[in-house]
């Protein structure tokens, strides 16, 4: 296959299909934050009515967070062996189902079943979504738009803590409205993604030559056929699932499952906890709301810089330093808890805006370094992974603001940074300028369109 062959799709201009999809596949990371964001709203509401116990109240509130934690890794895999495009609407359908049921839900195990259910539709939509954006973008709109993703998750819960004050003063009622509210969106989005094709690499891969063929002549144009296609077979061994952690791609898992982890550890608890460690380091009542607020924006910020950043940069030097700079800001913290009031609010929304190289880059790296049979799967199983973390460092975030203090629990969070960087150097790949299959090709590459050698490790 000749080099102009194979670089055709990855060199196509930005069209309207390529944003549209961008936008449709913007709708699951959407959901994940409005779902996850709304329900700590409508718990004020609920924990009275139905006399809820702190554990019932923790439980519901994880609940969404379990499910995405299932829904990642078994819609990776149903996207690998059925295909995006039928799985693309089929989630959000699940959530729209679920998200009306709620309103009726006045048992809290029925309550942490369809909200388990949501989550299980929206971590589902992870690597279906992301798996079809990756596969049809050009390589220069590649981490952009990847990337663009977590920003919506921002976007959806800002939307939630909106909707969710609203809804509060609308009387006994209003934590059905707003956790029904989720059907709303998604009805919006699923109208939006009818219509998507099928991934043509997919189909070429699957040996539906055809369809992918009439796939490629409708997106980019009547003179692209089958032969347009990169053959990925030319660039690695054929692997499924079962051999990624026994071949040269379980490095690749290996790293992005550390890495995603650390990034999101330190976020969720803060993010989570906002209140109670604002209210540690002194800033109490409004201060403390409005402190929270700010930190939503500028995490919000982060990301839209590093959207920008992510291909100036290359992948491997923004991840290393948003690990170190952000590290750096939590450290501080660590070391002066004491500090006044503004000095604590800078050094907060330093780590909000610096830590989103590794917030986007948790959507660009597990795209671009697996092959098309397995990425939804590869995506699948390093979203559920990091998910453990998260999960578990955000609960013991409360004990280790009693145990250690907001000094030493900052420290910690340091710490884990810390990890992240070091891994991120050790490991880090840099796939910027490359072509999908080349940056899924296990061989390490020289690409003139990075600018420098491209450190693929395997």
């Amino acid at each position: 296959m000749t080099a102009h062959a194979g670089n055709r799709l990855d060199d196509a201009p930005l069209s309207r299909f390529h944003k549209k999809l961008a936008l449709y596949s913007s709708g699951g990371p959407f959901l994940d934050g409005y779902v996850l964001s709304v329900i700590g709203v409508a718990m004020v509401q609920i924990s009275d009515q139905q006399d809820l116990s702190d554990s019932a109240q923790g439980l519901i509130g994880a609940s969404a967070l379990i499910g995405i934690f299932l829904g990642a890794f078994v819609g990776g895999w149903l996207t690998d062996r059925f295909g995006r495009q039928l799985l693309y609407t089929i989630d959000l359908i699940a959530i729209i189902a679920c998200s009306v049921a709620q309103f009726w839900a006045d048992d809290p195990v029925w309550l942490f079943i369809l909200r388990l259910l949501i989550g299980i539709a929206v971590g589902a939509d992870y690597p279906i979504a992301t798996s079809l954006l990756a596969e049809f973008t050009p390589r220069r709109y590649r981490g952009p738009l990847l990337g663009g993703l977590v920003v919506m998750w921002f976007v959806g819960a800002a939307a939630a803590y909106i909707v969710g004050e609203i809804l509060l003063r609308t009387g006994d009622d209003g934590w059905r409205w707003m956790l029904a509210s989720a059907a709303l969106p998604a009805t919006i989005i699923v109208l939006l993604r009818h219509g998507t094709p099928e991934s043509p690499r997919w189909l070429a891969n699957k040996g539906r030559t055809e369809q992918a063929e009439a796939v490629l002549k409708k997106v980019y144009g009547p003179d692209v056929t089958i032969a347009d296609l990169p053959d990925e077979g030319e660039e690695r061994e054929n692997v499924d699932l079962k051999a990624i952690m026994r071949s040269g791609y379980g490095g690749r898992m290996l790293y992005i499952t550390v890495f995603w982890t650390c990034s999101i550890i330190p976020l969720f608890a803060i993010y989570a906890f906002g209140p109670k460690i604002l209210d540690a380091l002194q800033l109490e009542g409004g201060l403390a709301n409005v402190g929270e607020a700010l930190i939503t924006v500028m995490f919000l910020i982060g990301c839209v810089i590093a959207l920008f950043a992510v291909n100036r940069m290359g992948r491997r030097p923004l991840v290393i330093h948003s690990f170190v700079w952000s590290g750096l800001a939590l450290l501080l913290l660590g070391i002066f808890p004491d500090a006044p009031s503004g000095v604590i609010m800078v050094l907060f929304a330093l780590y909000a805006i610096i830590i989103g190289g590794t917030q986007i880059l948790q959507w660009v790296y597990p795209n671009e370094l697996f092959p098309t049979e397995v990425r939804g799967s590869a995506v699948g199983l390093a979203s559920s992974a990091s998910r453990i973390g998260a999960a578990v460092g955000t609960y013991l975030v409360p004990m280790a603001l009693t145990g250690w203090g907001v000094g030493g629990t900052m420290l910690a969070a340091a710490a884990i940074n810390a990890v992240g960087a070091v891994v991120s150097v050790l490991w880090a790949p840099e796939t910027r300028g490359m072509a999908l299959h080349e940056a899924a090709a296990l061989k390490p590459r020289t690409t003139e369109s990075a600018g420098h050698p491209a450190r693929v490790t395997g």
